[in-house]
Order: C-alpha cells, then sequence, then structure tokens
C-alpha cells in the first residue's frame, strides 16, 4: 500500500512540475513572431535607377547591370520578393549602410533575401545589380515588412550629372572578383559595383546607367549581338523593343568597344573585321541623334588589344578622326593600364582613376562638378 501511495505522489508532483513549465508565458521565439504586410513593387515608395521592364508594374522586370531599387522603411524585418528568375542574377542590398549578397539562381532557392533584427526605427535599402543583364534577368515583386510598418520614398540623391556607359565586358565588371583564371560559370564574382564605370560615376556622384554585353564588338565577337544593334534596346537582344531612351537622357555618354572584335578575329585565325570604322562611326551618329545635346566619349583599352592591336587601334583611329572632324562634342581617351585577363577590382580602380583625371581637365564636365 505503501509503495503505491509513493508512485501516486511523484506522479502528482511531475504533472505539477510539467505544468509549471508549459502554462508561462509563450515562448521569445512565438512573441517575435509578427504578422506582415507586403508593399507591391508598384507602390510610390519604391524609387528606381535604370532600364527597367514595366510592362507589369506590380513586378518590373530588372535587367541591366547597375540599376537601383532604393525604399525606406521601419519595422524590424524585411523580406524582399521575387518571381521569374532566368539564369542567375546577383544584387547587393545594403540596408542601413551594412552590403550583403542576394544570390538568385533560376531553378534554386533565393539566397540572402531576408533580414531581421533591423530594429523598430527608420531604414534605408540599396538594391544594386551587380550582375550583368545578358547574365539574367529577375521580376521585382516589391519587400514583405512588419504589419504595423510604414514604407517611404527616399530623400532624392543629389546627383550632379547624368552619365552612360556602353560597352563589353570590361565596362561590366566581367570577372573583377576571380582568380587568376577568368570563368564565367558563377556570375557572383562578376562585380559591376567595381567596375571602372561605377567608380567613374561615383567620382563625380553621377546618376548613370550601365549598358553593356560581354563578348559584344561592333563587327564581330563572342556573341551574336552587335553593339549598333542593342544599346538602345530594353533587353540586351536583338529583338528585343527599343527602351524609352527620352525619359531620362545622359549628359556625358562613354563608349567602349574593340576588344572583341580583336580577339575574337585573333582566336579564329581571321583578319581584323574590314567594316569595324563604318560600325563605330554608325554607332556614334545613332547616339548622336538620340541625344543631340550630350558630350560623348570615346574610350579604347583595359585589356590586350585595346592596348596592343595594331589593326584595332588603327580602326579606331580612323573611327575617332572621321567622327570629330564633324562634331566638337566629341572626345577621346585611351587608357594606359591594362592586364591580358580581364580587369579585376584593382585594375577597375586604376582604369577609374586614370579617366577620372582627365575628365576633370576637361571643360564640358566643369559645369558638373
Amino acid at each position: 500500500m505503501k509503495i503505491i501511495q509513493s508512485r501516486f505522489i511523484c506522479l502528482v508532483f511531475a504533472l505539477l512540475v510539467f505544468n509549471s513549465c508549459t502554462s508561462g508565458p509563450k515562448p521569445l521565439t512565438s512573441q517575435a513572431i509578427r504578422p506582415k504586410q507586403q508593399i507591391p513593387a508598384s507602390d510610390k515608395s519604391f524609387r528606381y535607377e535604370g532600364r527597367f521592364d514595366f510592362s507589369d508594374s506590380n513586378a518590373p522586370t530588372v535587367i541591366w547591370q547597375a540599376s537601383r531599387i532604393s525604399v525606406d522603411f521601419n519595422g524590424d524585418d524585411l523580406k524582399l520578393l521575387f518571381a521569374d528568375d532566368k539564369g542567375q542574377c546577383f544584387f547587393n542590398a545594403e540596408v542601413d549602410g551594412t552590403n550583403s549578397v542576394v544570390e538568385i539562381r533560376e531553378g534554386k532557392r533565393i539566397k540572402g533575401a531576408t533580414f531581421a533584427d533591423l530594429g523598430d526605427g527608420l531604414h534605408h535599402l540599396v538594391l544594386f545589380k551587380r550582375s550583368e543583364a545578358a547574365a539574367g534577368t529577375v521580376r521585382f515583386r516589391g519587400i514583405e515588412i512588419d504589419q504595423d510598418a510604414k514604407a517611404w520614398t527616399p530623400p532624392p540623391v543629389p546627383y550632379k550629372v547624368r552619365m552612360e556607359f556602353i560597352g563589353d565586358s570590361i565596362t561590366v565588371g566581367a570577372c573583377n572578383e576571380d582568380g587568376k583564371a577568368d570563368q564565367w560559370d558563377d556570375r557572383r564574382t562578376h562585380d559591376c559595383t567595381f567596375s571602372y564605370a561605377t567608380l567613374t560615376a561615383n567620382a563625380f556622384s553621377a546618376d548613370y546607367r550601365n549598358i553593356a554585353v560581354s563578348g559584344m564588338g561592333i563587327a564581330t565577337g563572342y556573341v551574336p549581338m552587335k553593339a549598333g544593334e542593342i544599346w538602345d534596346k530594353l533587353y540586351p537582344e536583338t529583338n528585343s523593343p527599343s527602351a524609352d531612351l527620352q525619359s531620362w537622357i545622359s549628359n556625358i555618354i562613354f563608349v567602349n568597344f574593340g576588344e572583341n572584335d580583336g580577339s575574337f578575329s585573333t582566336v579564329h585565325k581571321q583578319p581584323f573585321p574590314t567594316n569595324y570604322t563604318t560600325g563605330y562611326v554608325a554607332l556614334v551618329q545613332a547616339i548622336r541623334k538620340t541625344y543631340p545635346a550630350a558630350q560623348i566619349v570615346l574610350l579604347r583599352g583595359g585589356m590586350y588589344n585595346g592596348a596592343q592591336n595594331e589593326s584595332l587601334r588603327n580602326a579606331w583611329e580612323a573611327a575617332v578622326t572621321q567622327i570629330e572632324a564633324t562634331d566638337k562634342s566629341v572626345s577621346h581617351f585611351v587608357f594606359k593600364h591594362w592586364k591580358p585577363n580581364h580587369p579585376r577590382v584593382a585594375d577597375d580602380r586604376a582604369m577609374a582613376d586614370e579617366l577620372v583625371a582627365w575628365l576633370r581637365q576637361q571643360d564640358f564636365i566643369q559645369s558638373y562638378r
């Protein structure tokens, strides 16, 4: 009998202990979960800078490298919303000055799109597409924040000038975070943030666009499209609709082509294309027709062919001479710094330093400083 009473007392004690452990406050993890709301991409709080496809305002397609999306918000949590990813897309997501990489690979789970424990104060997001348009695109659907939080349009950025960079992989910043060898399988290491174009634009507090495609040339190259077929398109495709080139007009346009014309011809044991000069002149004339008031800067260099290929140099100089003879708002610059492989970040900085120093000496830049 005593044994039964003892077991009963133990059972009652165990039940009391269990109840005291489970009937108190909910775990902190449960308390931290807040109801959420979605702010669609069409909301006026978002600022878009770049060449986007807005045919679906609730999910605009982010296409070109260096495209930016910014928004201010409050609340403790943030989630970036995407859809219809194609290829590879990598973004720098800067929240309150701290940067991280958002990784979007077609058919795989998106990485780095959720941010927690931000605090309840005001926050600032800048989403920067670091990978190039030809590598992949994705639709931006907006953000998810706390139910009781709000979103606002950020204060205007005090830009001093508008710049547009039209070129190939050198302008994109391709391979600039690779090791000794260039690689194209993983575009995470291709970062337009540190391209000479972005660094140059930042030096002048410029709003800018980067319309460049790796492998593309004037007359030939490693991709089927040519510069004259792509520079004014919404997507980097020959059958793409034209972009709206009047909603954002550049003050200074940089053109850098020739590396692929020289490289592709050499690799395939072909003579340098005889129609390079004609094609180059036609491209610049088309740009001038679209932007009659812009200053156009013709660039050459960054890799072996731009620096050392005599056939390219002669063809490029012939084009420059012809263009500058009739257009006084065209000038040219040749990079001294170059590498046999694609420029790495340090090379991009060296190229930008050269270009920035030259620009600061030009009369046309003075009104924008």
